[in-house]
């Protein structure tokens, strides 16, 4: 060593804060904590905020449970009961220099946080993240999850499927550097859903990277009714709205197709019943390639998953599509043609 020369000292890990928004998750928050526990991230140099909606079922006791014998556990309240509220009360909260949102419905792989370390590391980018791999516990779930897990069904939205790596518009489980949110800003409490697809797209629009790798693999368990999820699709069309309104053009021109799909088989149905000549060819052509497109991507999703999920793959396709489109519909008669008006 050259005299005068100071020792290189190792450098210490990033500070790491995970931040959990959840409400009534008592058949999952376990799995999802302890997933978390079992990093192979250094745990001295984690702290898990689970910011709670105020459930009404055990969810609260089994965080408590399991913070009595980890003290990185920490439970908050959340009041308002939305996700963006509980984001920005853990980020207020946060020891960490980076932030990962885990949701209370899924569980993470081992290397995880490592996985995330080493891609905002190599990459340089404001937020890293990878696929999703949606499960199903029953025969109706597994034909929502294999429908979640098709572009088909979610178009270009690589979170859900992707096997390579690549910049992306957006993505969930985000691993974020703190500096973002201190640059750009908290996420916005107005946005019941689709607060995450907001933050990510101000942070591409102020000049940010989203990087995803299929390294980083979580897992989330998918809705289990088809009910579930046509409200789970309808609020993300709806909400949509609101997002495009605030940043002033659609993160992806894919968020537009359902709700182009929506009207245009409106308006054939209405011009068929009205008695117009072209009203049923136009039907048809609105209807035919679509049916036949769910009906082949079904087929072949049900013999990978099993025959008994047919018709919930057909639905859940359906579902995913008409739902998201009559939300945007809705979202734009709320809040761009006739928006309500405070009250003075």
């Amino acid at each position: 060593m050259c005299s005068g020369e100071e020792p290189l000292m190792p450098t210490e890990p990033h500070f790491v804060t995970v931040i959990i928004p959840e409400r009534n998750e008592e058949q999952y928050i376990e799995r999802c904590l302890r997933s978390v526990l079992e990093q192979t991230y250094p745990l001295d140099r984690l702290e898990i905020l689970v910011v709670d909606g105020m459930s009404a079922d055990s969810t609260r006791s089994i965080v408590e449970s399991l913070a009595r014998s980890h003290q990185n556990i920490r439970l908050l309240d959340n009041p308002q009961r939305i996700v963006p509220t509980a984001m920005n009360i853990g980020l207020r909260e946060a020891k960490g220099d980076i932030i990962i949102r885990v949701d209370g419905h899924c569980f993470l792989r081992p290397d995880y946080i490592e996985q995330c370390m080493d891609a905002l590391e190599r990459t340089g980018a404001e937020c890293v993240g990878g696929s999703i791999e949606t499960i199903g516990e029953t025969i109706p779930a597994r034909g929502i999850a294999a429908a979640m897990r098709s572009p088909f069904g979610v178009g270009n939205a690589a979170f859900r499927y992707a096997t390579e790596e690549r910049y992306v518009d957006t993505l969930a489980f985000g691993a974020y550097r703190r500096e973002v949110f201190e640059r750009i800003g908290l996420f916005d409490e107005e946005l019941v859903r689709d607060q995450d697809d907001e933050m990510n797209f101000r942070l591409i629009q102020s000049g940010g990277k989203i990087f995803l790798t299929p390294k980083i693999q979580a897992s989330y368990f998918s809705r289990s009714s088809l009910k579930s999820l046509w409200s789970q699709y309808y609020q993300y069309g709806y909400w949509k709205v609101r997002v495009i309104q605030k940043r002033g053009r659609p993160a992806s021109w894919r968020h537009l197709i359902p709700a182009t799909f929506v009207v245009a088989l409106v308006i054939s149905f209405l011009l068929m019943v009205a008695g117009f000549s072209l009203g049923k060819w136009f039907f048809l052509a609105v209807t035919t390639p679509y049916l036949a497109a769910n009906l082949a991507l079904s087929l072949k999703l049900a013999q990978e998953n099993g025959w008994g999920c047919f018709p919930y793959i057909a639905l859940a396709f359906a579902i995913l599509h008409l739902s998201y489109g009559v939300g945007f519909w809705h979202g734009l008669l709320r809040f761009a043609i006739f928006p309500k008006r405070p009250h003075i």
